[in-house]
Order: C-alpha cells, then sequence, then structure tokens
C-alpha cells in the first residue's frame, strides 16, 4: 500500500468518533449514567503510553497493512490529541488544516466519577474539583447524548453533562462533554466547545480496557482498508 493512500484516508478521518444516536439514548430513558458508574481517567494519555506500542501496531497491521502500520498508528493517535479547541480550534483549521481533536478533561479536572445521579472531579493532587448530583434532562437535539443537569447554582462549568451512549461495556471507554452553555456543548465544529470531546477510561481494570479500546479504534476506522 503507497503512503498517497495512507494520506487520502488521514484526509477523509473528519470525526473517528462513533455516535450512535438519540434513539438509543431515548430508549435508555436517562439511565446512561447508571450504566458508565465508576472512575475514569483521561482515555488517551492510557492508550497512547509507550507500553501500549505494541499493541497499536500489531491492530493497525491486522485491520490496515503491516506495511504501513506504524504510521496509521501516530495518525490515529495525533489526530485526538490535539492541545486546542474552542475558537483557538475553529481559527487554527479554518485555512484547510487537517482539524484533530481535544479529547482531555478540561477545567482542572484530572479524574472523574460518575455514579447514579451523581458526578465528581478531582484535580491531579486529588483535591475535588467539583462534586454535584445531576438529573437527567432529556437528550440533545444536535450529538444525541443524554443531558444530565446539576441544580446547584454554584455548579458553573460543571452544570451540565452530554453523556454519548459509549459504555465500558460495549465500546470500553466513554465519551462525553461538560459546561455551563448548553447551545455550545451541541456544536462539535463551532463556538467555545469546537473540536472537543472528552474520552475516558475505568481506573478499575485498566490495562484491559485500553487493549480493547486500541482495537476497536483502529479496527472502526481502518477495516475499510483490509477489503
Amino acid at each position: 500500500m503507497k503512503v498517497s493512500r495512507l494520506t487520502g484516508l488521514f484526509m477523509a478521518l473528519a470525526l473517528l468518533v462513533c455516535m450512535l444516536g438519540g434513539a438509543a439514548l431515548a430508549e435508555a430513558e436517562g439511565g446512561v449514567l447508571a450504566q458508565i458508574a465508576g472512575t475514569y481517567d483521561e482515555l488517551f494519555p492510557v492508550i497512547t503510553a509507550e507500553e501500549y506500542d505494541q499493541v497499536w501496531l500489531d491492530a493497525c497491521a491486522e485491520f490496515g497493512d503491516a506495511e504501513n502500520a506504524a504510521q496509521y498508528a501516530e495518525m490515529l493517535k495525533s489526530f485526538c490529541t490535539a492541545e486546542i479547541y474552542g475558537e483557538e480550534a475553529v481559527a487554527a483549521y479554518a485555512d484547510g488544516a487537517q482539524a484533530r481533536f481535544n479529547c482531555s478533561f478540561i477545567g482542572g479536572v484530572a479524574q472523574i466519577t460518575f455514579a447514579d445521579g451523581h458526578i465528581s472531579g478531582v484535580d491531579e493532587n486529588g483535591a475535588t474539583v467539583f462534586d454535584h448530583d445531576y438529573a437527567y434532562a432529556g437528550v440533545d437535539a444536535s450529538t444525541g447524548f443524554a443531558i444530565y443537569e446539576s441544580a446547584d447554582e454554584a455548579s458553573g462549568e460543571f452544570t451540565y453533562f452530554l453523556l454519548a451512549p459509549d459504555t465500558p461495556a460495549t465500546t470500553h471507554h466513554i465519551e462525553f462533554r461538560y459546561g455551563a452553555d448548553l447551545e455550545a456543548l451541541g456544536q462539535f465544529y463551532e463556538g467555545a466547545c469546537a473540536y472537543w470531546l472528552a474520552a475516558g477510561i475505568p481506573v478499575d481494570g485498566q490495562d484491559a480496557y485500553a487493549v480493547s479500546s486500541i482495537r476497536l479504534f483502529c479496527e472502526e476506522n481502518l477495516a475499510e482498508l483490509a477489503a
């Protein structure tokens, strides 16, 4: 396989995350929060660690091809590890530069814990950043994500959580957004939340989830090349 084909694939990857749509969430009747109960680290710092390099190479060779496996791996890793998001990212990608997503936890949060009706987060030193009760508030029409809202007037940038239907049981990781502006949270390519989608991996059983997440990520984005 030639590098030109690799470049074509890279340009075609407008959004690597898999969105299942609002129907699945509507059927869940607001149960997504309970389904993802647990504590999570940021996904990409874990799965891009050196210890998983061979997992990436093996998966890219299996679902893509061995010749370009190393390039595929670096491409897929880089697409979701951008440092910028929001208006800065919109401006940066306006001239045709390859868009990338920031999938980190923002707002000083290093680890997030989800429980049925409750969400909290701590910083890298373990100090509490936020800690609130949340209630299901419907489905966001733009993203299809479940909306959870805090009734705490002091919740600030943690007032809303939008949860994708991904769960550890189905995709080995979770995807979500949070903030104070519900309209902005519903936009992937414009506004304050553009090109940002937080991704988390469970702390418990993390190694197995990491391997499975990498393989799924590669399969979803490279399998068609093997045809």
